[in-house]
């Protein structure tokens, strides 16, 4: 029995792989045949997940749009809507923010040192859930999973969780919309943080789709298990004393 959700992790990215520019507004990277199948993802999720810095600069409210969509959920027993969940180190976030306005409860992953004040702060607002110290995403997932009847997540951002997920090995598939210009500001966030990931060149995903959505090139890949570690190979034998004398031919 698997010990965390299925993962999908979905984010759009300038062509030389920028979250968003500096500004204070938030940079529009795709448009609404792409944003439309974003929808479709948070449809078929029972949870949506993105960390705290996402909820501070693009305040998002983590809602399926499409009317029909909701319905069919509702249809298949379903909640109207997935499961918002976000991750925070210090609970510093606004209590006003629309993560916390729409229908049901959301969940808040508290690392254990601000877990009291963000329970007090966002009481009747969300559920507060003491993470540990160390935070871990993995932790994060598989509470998701045991706890909550959590079968399927799909994270949204920002660059540290999906760092995280990638680089910890807990995500399955990755969608990856490209936008078709470059951002190039150094003090903007970036995709794929500096990190040691188990997608290497000897490990690499598998391209399942690549499409034109709108402007955007749409890449899906699916993520492989992280390889086993390599055996450590074993001494070579030394050879006999006799093996090393002059005109002496090693056994083959």
């Amino acid at each position: 029995m698997p010990d965390r959700p299925y993962t999908l992790l979905s984010c759009a990215v300038s062509i030389d792989g920028y979250l968003d520019d500096g500004s204070p507004d938030r940079l529009i990277l795709s448009g609404p045949d792409d944003l439309d199948e974003v929808d479709a993802l948070r449809a078929a999720a029972d949870a949506i997940l993105v960390g705290a810095g996402t909820v501070r600069a693009d305040n998002p409210r983590l809602l399926v749009r499409d009317p029909a969509r909701i319905a069919a959920r509702e249809a298949a027993g379903k909640p109207p809507q997935p499961l918002r969940v976000t991750v925070t180190g210090t609970g510093d976030l606004d209590p006003a923010a629309r993560f916390f306005t729409g229908p049901g409860t959301p969940l808040v992953y508290v690392a254990s040192p601000a877990a009291a004040t963000a329970a007090e702060t966002f009481k009747g607002q969300a559920a507060v859930i003491d993470a540990g110290a160390d935070l871990s995403l993995s932790a994060v997932l598989q509470d998701l999973h045991l706890e909550r009847a959590v079968a399927t997540v799909l994270i949204e951002g920002g660059a540290r969780i999906l760092r995280d997920a990638l680089a910890g090995g807990v995500a399955d598939e990755l969608r990856l919309a490209i936008a078709p210009f470059f951002v190039g500001d150094p003090a903007a966030p970036r995709f794929a943080l500096p990190a040691r990931y188990p997608q290497t060149s000897a490990n690499p995903m598998i391209l399942v789709s690549l499409r034109q959505v709108g402007t955007a090139a749409v890449h899906h890949y699916r993520l492989p298990p992280n390889p086993a570690p390599r055996p450590t190979a074993p001494e070579p034998a030394q050879p006999s004393a006799a093996a090393q004398r002059p005109g002496t031919r090693l056994a083959t």
